[in-house]
């Protein structure tokens, strides 16, 4: 075993595993993080539970094993992805003053090998921290509540008249910047769950999904992320909030454990969540160098 568990878990100050994203605390274990560390001698190879399996046949994003710093008090870990003319990311575990500049340093000297554009740092920070940026990593519990039908303008995509949904795509493209247009798509081409949308006066003006369930790396069931939109005209009248009520009922209605996702930091949807008593398990950063 390459990692050691003793020198990792103290410095894990956030569930967030790089190339997986953010993960339920159950499924922090020395084990995920062996698995991506093999998974990346493997080429683009998916792991069974990764969430981004559903959107590609290969995997973007690897572990740069040969740049792995594992020490008592901290662990760098970097990552290549190959989009956009290329990317390297050091997620930086520790707590010594120093780590961010020597995750920078590693990041410079790794993208300059590989030629590729970008350099970024990840830092981690627990749930007691208040970033004024950043996103934070939120978990919605479906064993601790229940989440009633908040009712409304709101159903799947599929159950509104033919009227309605040729009004999908113009409002799909017109919210290209919050990943409806890929997940319209998607839903083009028979490739993911169902969508829930809202309409007013015969067009959708709002809508979240896929809804998909699939087994973490342990084996709970987890309510998988969705894209998540409102038209600005359509805001201010509670959309967001009925949009996201169904999406929790249908997730605790079809058996999910739990969901794990991120916001940003101050955004609407953070407010949301946080209006909805979601639990903050903590934040990450993202800084250029």
């Amino acid at each position: 075993m390459f990692f050691r568990w003793d020198w990792l878990r103290p410095v894990l100050t956030a569930p967030i595993v790089p190339t997986l994203g953010p993960v339920h605390p159950h499924a922090l274990t020395v084990d995920l993080f062996e698995d991506i560390r093999t998974a990346a001698a493997m080429g683009r190879y998916f792991l069974p539970y990764d969430k981004d399996r559903r959107w590609s046949t290969e995997k973007d994003e690897n572990v740069l094993t040969d740049g792995i710093i594992h020490e008592s008090d901290s662990t760098l870990i970097p990552t290549l992805s190959a989009r956009n003319r290329g990317t390297v990311k050091i997620f930086a575990y520790g707590h010594q003053a120093g780590i961010l500049r020597q995750a920078a340093e590693l990041a410079g000297k790794l993208a300059a090998e590989h030629g590729v554009a970008g350099a970024r740092v990840v830092r981690p920070l627990g749930p007691e921290s208040t970033p004024a940026d950043g996103v934070r990593i939120q978990l919605q519990d479906f064993t601790a509540c229940a989440c009633e039908d908040p009712g409304g303008p709101v159903r799947p995509f599929a159950e509104w008249p033919a009227a309605v949904r040729d009004t999908f795509e113009p409002y799909a493209h017109a919210m290209a910047g919050d990943g409806l247009a890929f997940l319209h798509a998607q839903m083009q081409a028979g490739g993911c769950g169902p969508v829930l949308t809202a309409a007013l006066d015969g067009r959708v003006v709002g809508a979240i999904g896929p809804m998909e369930i699939r087994p973490d790396a342990v084996g709970y069931r987890q309510l998988m992320p969705q894209y998540f939109a409102v038209l600005p005209e359509a805001r201010g009248r509670g959309l967001g909030r009925l949009l996201w009520r169904a999406a929790m009922h249908w997730g605790q209605s079809h058996g999910a454990d739990y969901q794990v996702l991120q916001t940003e930091v101050g955004g609407p949807s953070d407010r949301l969540c946080r209006a909805e008593g979601l639990a903050s398990l903590g934040f990450v950063r993202t800084r250029k160098v």
